[in-house]
């Protein structure tokens, strides 16, 4: 029978392999283990019953029990039989090769199976897999792993078969194909030959000591030249791992003489496998196994291989290894030992390798190098004594090593540094030669003429054309002749074209050089006749003059534009004085020869461009003006910025004369090869190809710039648009893939912008306005705009806005007009970019370069320039009252911007613009002025600016306005008024930002306002004024208010039509505007307005949508300023509140939902309304002489709306305006009663009971349908603590609503009473007994949640008046018992509360009343112990620990119900809920005295303290061990108990009943084992082990292994 059960336990078990989860998978096989321990030979025939039976069975689970068989013939083998053994291997060697395929864990399970058995029963063993391992056929994978494995396991018993084995196995080396089988042979060698060398090595042991290594050396020869030369080149990288593996103690058994010959192939084999493979580990252990193997047997091969291992070793130590790559770590210390072998015998080849790399530059050879000396010398101490010396001289250079070389410091040049001295020297000795010597001038005229032209004599021209004077006029004073220059003499000197050219660029910068400009132009008069007989009396009346200029001026002085256009002028003039054409040719073919000469002087080469276009206008052939033109842009280096002003200018000077030409040039050119060519260069270098190209489009959009302003106007204004302007946006827009891409080079752009301001600029001046429709108008100031948009805002790093708003101010001036979304558009742009930059201080403290600030300054004060030039022609084409109210509405966001920098240039550009209206205002007809009041209101608060600056031009505004105003009353411009006058007196007070100061202006300003604005006015200048409230800057907005006020108290009687208006108004200003003193000035201004128009004020407060939003709470706030004006509104809210009813049914929408209550809204906005007032602190005395009415009201409004519903409207507006930002309060009805009666607590001196029930949270509570009575209850208990003299008037007030009809009502009500019951101010107020009859009256109520409240109330006499409870002990248990009893109690509510307070009064009732309940009690309260309801599970289990105390005088009936419930408080230990377990410890705590069981009870008192935590599988084993000391009678009805939990809803106590019965199990004495049915208990286990929780399946197999004790 015995034998049957343990085989079904093991059967179950096995079954349950199959369980997908790993912890389970774990737990069952240690249950097999534990059965295997008892009966390891059953439990082994088991198996392999069960494996053979279940043929099917998946491997996963086949590998748990096999691991299970594994541990238990291990655990056994001793005790192993030979027939089980026999059976087992023959189960193991068929479960192993019963796959032909490797399927690692099952067959890797087997085979260790084998392996356990073939420690004992070696034979047995072999004889089996040998069945296995037949010649000529490839054996099972896991055959050979099994030998390799026994060889390890059982050397002894191995060794003496591995002879056959490796003869039968070499024939098949060869046939292995696959990878993993020739791994597996590799696997084989390797621990066959370690097995053998361990024989080998402990011959005295062995049982066959004549074993010689002969036996196995040529076997393992023969398997040596396979895996050498076969495998080991294989590509497959494990494989080589495996081979090198094997092949390290193969080397120890090899023929000595084999591996000699050998040798020079295997080293260098192993070495390079360094290069194949990242990990070393392997091949470097090998190779240390192979190197010892050699020195055994003396070899002479290696001393020939010494430098390649040397040299392969040591980096392998250079390279740091890894400490949390185990592997590297093991590789240094096989290297090591490497080096250690080779210095044992070859000491010194190996020091000299070693050594050198200790001076190594390279910290890694040196670091690595030490730690290979550290090695050899602790490991080959004899060989490295004699080597000392020599080890510590080269130890030396180590021991200085730093890293910390400094570099030489290079001398510097010397040449460098002469450089300049010698060329001044030369110079002043050539100047000194030429006017000093004797004969020199025929020496060095004119061949000195020579280094004129040459631009590497730059530097030296000065003193060269000086010398070069003096020399030509000597020539002069030999004959007026003698100074021609023989052309036909000296052949190589510079023609007149050459030097006339030349020497006129360098003038084009006369101060550089050392006034070289001077020197050159007198040179060139001295000249006159060599270049041209016929500018004799020209030149020598313009030069002198142009001397005079550069002498007159300095540097600084000299207006470089209009230096260039005298010199300009001197050529055009040179060109008419010669008009001699072929003369003209070849000078400006000379001209455009030099260009290239200038690439390095960019001003001088811009100049020389100026120079050609003046030239080809003089040129009468068309033809050589358009060649030089083809050149000029085929040659022009377009990157740079000066050559491309040239280029352009040219063009452009050459259009006055050859227009025509001028633009087909440009056209041709774009359609020629030469461009096509230029761009497809460029296209080359990728990173060049767009910027180059776009300099060359910039260059030609600049020349039709060029050419729209030099060409005659008559000509040109009708090309602009078909010619001009097309070509330019052809080259500024580019196209991919048919789309238009707008570029975004700088270059371009600037180009464009000029190209259009020229063009704009030549039309505004070439006709008469009205006379010319620029058609593209519109497009091109579009295009400005988007330019301007383009610009960052947070810096100005170009004048691309400057230089838009330049080209759109000549725009606007042409026609047609824009339109009004495009001046709108441009307008908003303009003020966007330019007002919104930072501010140029903060600029230039970003600016490190000094330079580039002041080039910052200068373009912020240009850009701002250009802004206010565009706004006055914008607002001169419409000079009216409209348009200057337009101007505003643009900038008035700008002149109220919190940032000062952006304010300070808004208002300059107003004070710009005003002034400008007024002085271009022509007034012919009286008209009113209609916006004056909203452009004061817009200025006049400015004059209390924080910036001094802003408060100077804010009184030119105003200033202005009043002005302009007097204008359109008929006064004419020049009039004068005393008190605009007065405006300008104030200016000089406004430097400093005193704020006295500052708000006397604002009154002065005031006044005059007052005196001046026309009555219709007046409302519009106060809108406007209390727009003036949300400006951002706070003595802005305080002037604003300060205006508002004064107004209102002077004039405010007659404004009752607009009080909705200005309330409204009041309230927009506070939504925009969060300062405190704009909160306070509106409060003020609806004061004054409530003292004027109280009525109204209120009518449109209590109008305004609910929720108050947090700005109508400030106004409703504003009213609690006088006391006796909020006692009026304080009743007449009280009045509203009951007036009207708290809530309507309605039905729902849904069918079978039932109705709703929907909140009444004049209530609900009252008791808002009393929140607001309330709340502010001024209404004190108002409220706290109202107290006792505003608590009952707002009590019982409280209590009206629990569960009560906002109407729908209110519903979707609460949800918007919670979506929008944070209400200051709900809407809730509840809530808001809630909110109302805690601050009128506060605010009625009551602020402890406030602060006491939000602290305990009752006010979250209260709002809660489910918990409103317990928010009650804290309500009460606060009431009771801190405002005990308030309640007896607010206990008599509530008594008559016990008995309303209303639920809400008495719910309130009793909860309220109920917890004041819980203190003994009720028994000092002599209320106790009557509020008890309450309570006791309200057990038949028919609401369930009033019949819970009062048992709690009458529970809570314990706590508040416990020396009553005595009196009243029995009356109070029989309500306790009756609640307990409830029939109308479907959720237990009631029951638990009588539980619960019966609970509370156990502590102070008589034995007496309790005793004849007791039974009955304990009875009634067992169920709850299971219940669903955590709660009930509490209370229920702390009363039973109680009834224990009473138990004494019926103890053994007691006990009965001690043991009914034992299990069950045992199992919820593990119960769920904390509290739960709470109540669980204090039981069991209290039932342990009562058990007759002295070490139970210790453990009770002990282990389950409610400060200890609990190791529950521990406690358990314990209390088990008691009990089956102390009950072991009771272990069946223990078990059974235990059995009804397995269906438990709780996981952990599912799992908690198997261990429990597994515990009992274990401590159990054999002579009680019968009472148990284990057939019962073994299915009820079973079945359990199919639960879906795997925590609970670990259990179940722990207790089926356990089992087996009572079998």
């Amino acid at each position: 029978m015995m034998e049957s059960r343990i085989k079904r336990l093991a059967t179950t078990l096995m079954d349950a392999t199959t369980d997908k989860d790993p912890l389970v998978q774990e737990q069952i096989y240690n249950a097999l283990c534990y059965l295997g321990e008892s009966e390891p030979e059953e439990i082994l025939n088991s198996c392999d019953e069960y494996l053979r039976q279940h043929d099917k069975l998946a491997y996963p689970h086949r590998v748990i029990i096999l691991k299970a068989m594994e541990t238990v013939v291990k655990n056994n083998i001793a005790l192993l039989d030979k027939s089980t053994a026999k059976v087992v291997i023959f189960l193991a060697s068929n479960e192993m090769t019963k796959s032909k395929e490797v399927i690692r864990d099952w067959q890797q399970a087997a085979s260790n199976v084998l392996v356990a058995v073939g420690q004992r029963f070696i034979n047995k063993v072999m004889e089996e897999v040998l069945t296995k391992f037949q010649p000529g056929i490839l054996p099972h994978y896991f055959v050979m792993q099994t030998f390799a494995n026994l060889s390890v396991s059982n050397v002894f018993g191995m060794v003496p078969f591995l002879n056959s084995i490796l003869g039968t196995m070499l024939p098949m080396l060869g046939m292995a194909k696959q990878d993993h089988m020739k791994s597996v042979f590799c696997y084989a060698l390797q621990h066959f030959s370690e097995s053998i060398q361990e024989y080998l090595a402990n011959l005295d042991k062995a049982p066959d000591p004549t074993v010689r290594k002969d036996t196995f050396s040529n076997e393992i020869f023969s398997a040596y030249e396979v895996l050498f030369n076969s495998w080991l080149q294989h590509r497959e990288a494990k494989l080589r791992l495996a081979v090198v593996e094997a092949m390290g103690p193969m080397s120890y058994l090899m023929p000595s003489e084999k591996l000699e010959e050998q040798l020079p192939k295997l080293i260098p084999g192993i070495l390079a496998l360094y290069k194949k493979h990242t990990e070393a580990f392997y091949i470097s252990k090998s190779l240390c196994q192979i190197l010892e193997a050699s020195v055994n047997i003396g070899s002479r091969s290696l001393d020939v291989q010494l430098d390649s291992l040397l040299g392969t070793l040591h980096p392998q130590i250079c390279a740091p290894a890894d400490p949390s790559v185990p592997l590297t770590v093991k590789n240094h210390t096989e290297v090591l030992r490497c080096f250690t072998v080779l210095a044992c015998s070859f000491p010194d080849r190996v020091l000299a390798f070693l050594l050198p790399k200790l001076e190594s530059s390279n910290e890694r050879t040196r670091v690595g190098t030490l730690l290979i000396m550290r090695q050899i010398i602790n490991s080959a101490p004899s060989q490295m004594e004699i080597k000392k010396p020599f080890i510590l001289s080269s130890m030396k250079l180590p021991l200085q090593d730093s890293n910390n070389k400094q570099p030489k410091k290079q001398p510097a040049d010397a040449d460098d540094l002469t450089s300049d001295s010698v060329q001044s020297i030369s110079v002043n000795t050539l100047f000194l030669l030429s006017t000093t010597v004797d004969r020199m001038n025929n020496v060095l005229w004119p061949y000195l003429l020579e280094f004129v032209t040459p631009i590497q004599f730059t530097n030296a021209l000065t003193p060269l054309c000086k010398s070069l004077m003096y020399l030509a006029m000597k020539k002069q004073e030999e004959g007026e002749n003698a100074s021609l220059i023989r052309y036909d003499l000296n052949a190589n000197l510079p023609s007149p074209y050459a030097l006339t050219t030349r020497l006129l660029v360098v003038s084009s910068q006369p101060y550089v050089g050392d006034c070289r400009g001077t020197a050159a132009l007198r040179l060139l008069n001295v000249l006159h006749y060599s270049v041209h007989p016929t500018l004799d009396q020209l030149w020598n009346k313009k030069v002198p003059l142009l001397v005079e200029h550069i002498e007159e001026n300095t540097e600084k002085s000299l207006s470089q534009k209009e230096w260039e256009e005298k010199l300009l002028l001197f050529l055009q003039e040179t060109l008419a004085a010669v008009s001699d054409n072929t003369w003209i040719c070849h000078f400006v073919t000379e001209m455009c020869r030099q260009l290239n000469s200038y690439n390095g002087f960019p001003l001088e080469k811009n100049f020389l461009y100026k120079c050609i276009g003046t030239t080809l206008g003089a040129c009468a052939s068309k033809d050589l003006v358009q060649k030089q033109l083809q050149e000029l842009l085929e040659t022009a280096r377009y990157h740079e910025e000066a050559e491309r002003e040239g280029l352009a200018s040219c063009f452009g000077i050459c259009a006055i004369n050859h227009l025509e030409e001028t633009l087909a040039k440009l056209e041709d050119f774009v359609r020629s090869d030469v461009f096509k060519k230029s761009v497809g260069l460029f296209s080359i270098f990728k990173d060049r190809s767009d910027n180059e190209v776009e300099k060359v489009k910039s260059t030609l959009i600049l020349c039709y710039g060029y050419v729209a302003m030099y060409a005659p106007k008559e000509l040109v204004l009708s090309r602009i648009e078909a010619d001009i302007l097309k070509n330019i946006f052809q080259y500024f827009n580019t196209k991919v893939l048919g789309i238009k891409v707008e570029t975004k080079d700088l270059t371009l752009k600037l180009c464009l912008i000029r190209s259009i301001c020229m063009i704009s600029q030549a039309i505004y001046k070439g006709v008469k306005c009205g006379d010319f429709i620029f058609s593209r108008k519109a497009e091109l100031v579009a295009q400005m705009v988007e330019f301007i948009k383009a610009e960052p805002l947070e810096t100005m790093r170009t004048p691309v806005r400057q230089r838009a708003m330049i080209t759109c101010t000549y725009l606007v001036i042409l026609e047609p007009h824009l339109s009004d979304p495009d001046r709108t558009e441009l307008i908003d742009t303009c003020l966007a970019s330019v007002l919104a930059l930072p501010p140029l201080e903060l600029v230039k403290e970003r600016e490190e370069n000094g330079g580039n600030a002041l080039h910052k300054e200068m373009l912020y004060g240009d850009t701002i320039s250009a802004l206010k030039d565009l706004l006055k022609r914008l607002l001169q084409r419409n000079l009216t009252p409209h348009g200057l109210q337009d101007m505003f509405a643009h900038l008035g966001p700008w002149i109220k911007s919190n940032k000062e920098h952006e304010r300070q240039r808004a208002v300059e550009v107003s004070a710009a613009l005003l002034d400008f209206y007024l002085s271009k205002l022509n007034v012919s007809t009286v008209i009113p002025f209609y916006n004056l009041g909203v452009l004061i209101a817009l200025f006049s608060p400015r004059c209390s600016d924080s910036l001094a600056s802003v408060r100077q031009h804010a009184v030119d505004c105003v200033y202005c306005l009043l002005y302009i105003q007097l204008c359109y009353e008929g006064f004419a411009r020049d009039h004068r008024d005393e008190m605009v006058e007065g405006l300008k007196a104030l200016k000089k007070g406004l430097e400093e930002p005193d704020f006295t100061v500052l708000f006397h202006t604002c009154n002065n300003i005031a006044m005059v306002i007052g005196k001046r604005v026309p009555p219709d006015q007046l409302m519009s200048l106060l809108l406007a004024m209390f727009e003036g409230l949300a400006d951002p800057d706070k003595n802005c907005s305080r002037a604003a208010t300060v205006m508002i006020n004064s107004l209102l108290k002077e004039r405010g009687g007659v404004l009752q039509e607009k009080v909705p208006d200005i309330m409204s108004i009041i309230h927009s200003k506070l939504e925009e505007v969060d300062e405190e003193h704009v909160r306070k000035a509106a409060q003020q201004t609806v004061y004054i307005l409530a003292s004027q128009h109280k009525s109204v004020v209120v009518s449109s407060l209590l109008g305004s949508s609910l929720p108050f939003d947090s700005h109508t709470c400030t106004m409703w706030r504003s009213l609690a300023t006088e006391p006796t004006l909020t006692s009026q509104i304080l009743e007449q809210l009280l009045e509203k509140v009951n007036r009207d009813v708290p809530y309507k049914e309605s039905k729902c929408f849904l069918l079978g939902s039932g109705s709703e209550r929907i909140a009444t809204p004049l209530p609900l906005a009252a008791t808002c309304a009393l929140y607001e007032i309330m709340s502010a602190p001024e209404s004190g005395a108002a409220v706290l002489g109202l107290y006792p009415p505003l608590f009952v009201t707002l009590l019982l409004r409280v209590s009206c709306t629990v569960g009560v519903q906002l109407p729908k409207n209110l519903q979707s507006r609460e949800r918007r305006s919670s979506s929008h930002g944070p209400a200051p309060r709900s809407l809730h009805p509840c809530s808001c009663a809630v909110e109302t009666l805690k601050v009128m607590l506060a605010r009625g001196g009551s602020e402890e009971v406030a602060r006491a029930v939000g602290n305990a949270g009752g006010w979250e509570l209260m709002v809660s349908p489910e918990r409103h009575h317990d928010g009650i209850a804290v309500l009460a208990g606060a009431m009771a603590r801190h405002a005990g003299p308030r309640l007896p008037l607010i206990v008599k007030n509530l008594v008559p609503t016990l008995s309303g009809v209303f639920d809400s009502q008495r719910i309130t009500t009793t909860a309220f009473f109920a917890e004041l019951l819980n203190s003994n101010v009720v028994n000092d107020l002599i209320l106790l007994e009557t509020m008890m009859d309450n309570m006791t009256g309200r057990q038949k109520d028919t609401c369930l949640l009033v019949r819970m409240l009062a048992l709690r109330g009458l529970g809570n006499i314990a706590s508040g008046s416990p020396e009553k409870v005595r009196k009243h002990g029995a009356k109070l248990l029989a309500s306790m018992v009756n609640g307990m009893d409830d029939k109308d109690d479907p959720h237990n509510l009631v029951a638990l509360e009588a539980m619960s307070s019966l609970s509370k009064l156990l502590d102070h009732v008589e034995e007496r009343d309790i005793q004849s309940m007791l039974l009955h009690i304990a009875i009634r309260i067992r169920p709850f112990f299971d219940s669903e309801q955590p709660d009930l599970r509490q209370s229920s289990i702390v009363l039973f620990g109680k009834l224990t105390k009473f138990s004494e005088g019926d103890c053994e009936v007691f006990f009965e119900q001690i043991l009914n419930g034992l299990v069950t408080l045992l199992l919820h230990l593990q119960d769920p809920k904390p509290e739960v377990v709470k109540a669980c410890k204090f039981a069991l705590r209290m039932c342990g005295p009562n058990m007759g069981c002295e070490g139970l009870c210790d453990m009770f008192l002990n282990h389950l303290r409610e400060d200890r935590s609990l190791h529950y599988g521990e406690f358990m084993n314990n209390v088990c061990k008691h009990l089956m000391q102390s009950y072991p009678e009771m272990l069946n009805r223990l078990i059974l108990t235990n059995l009804f939990y397995f269906k438990s809803n709780w996981v952990d106590i599912r799992a908690a009943a198997p261990m429990f019965i597994g515990f009992l199990v274990l401590h159990v004495d054999e002579d009680h084992c019968q009472q148990v049915d284990l057939d019962q208990l073994i299915s009820a286990l079973n079945l359990l082990l199919k639960d879906p929780v795997p925590a609970v399946r670990v259990k179940v197999a722990e207790t089926l292994g356990r089992l087996v004790r009572i079998l």
